[in-house]
């Protein structure tokens, strides 16, 4: 898993957990070992023209998904397609905002909105009820299973 995690956001994150957590959950989510994916952490206003650009909204949101190759999670017989997962970005600003309300630290947040932009990536969306439950019911396993067993694997492990 070729995973890029660029921190433009001038905010002290994580970036080696960050990466592990990604290739974690790409990994869960059975895609090739030579899936692509870049995670831009980036400021409120940078986040914010992103967000009119592409979603028509103002102002600046915690995190943005733009899928590349349309991949979708393996199965239990077969692990997905290589190709660009795509690119997310993510304001570690907007997110310690949230931290509070969610009741949990703003790395905790981070990397909640990391998973779920990933789930984005492949397809999954919780515009409506039943997408709502399946997406964060999965998103929900794999943040169980990081904090369980994956933020200590070495990078390459994960």
């Amino acid at each position: 898993m070729n995973v890029d995690v660029l921190n433009e956001s001038g905010v002290d994150v994580d970036v080696v957990g960050l990466t592990k957590l990604c290739r974690f959950t790409m990994r869960r989510m059975r895609l090739h070992p030579a899936t692509e994916l870049t995670v831009r952490l980036v400021e409120p206003d940078t986040i914010a023209v992103l967000n009119e650009q592409w979603m028509g909204k103002k102002g600046p949101t915690d995190v943005l998904s733009f899928p590349m190759d349309e991949l979708t999670p393996g199965s239990d017989d077969e692990e997905s397609p290589e190709g660009y997962l795509g690119d997310i970005a993510l304001c570690p600003q907007v997110a310690e905002q949230q931290a509070p309300a969610a009741g949990h630290s703003t790395q905790d947040e981070v990397e909640l909105l990391t998973v779920h932009g990933i789930l984005h990536l492949l397809g999954y969306d919780h515009a409506e009820p039943e997408e709502h439950k399946e997406m964060f019911g999965i998103q929900g396993r794999l943040l169980l299973e990081w904090q369980q067993v994956g933020a200590g694997l070495d990078p390459e492990d994960a």
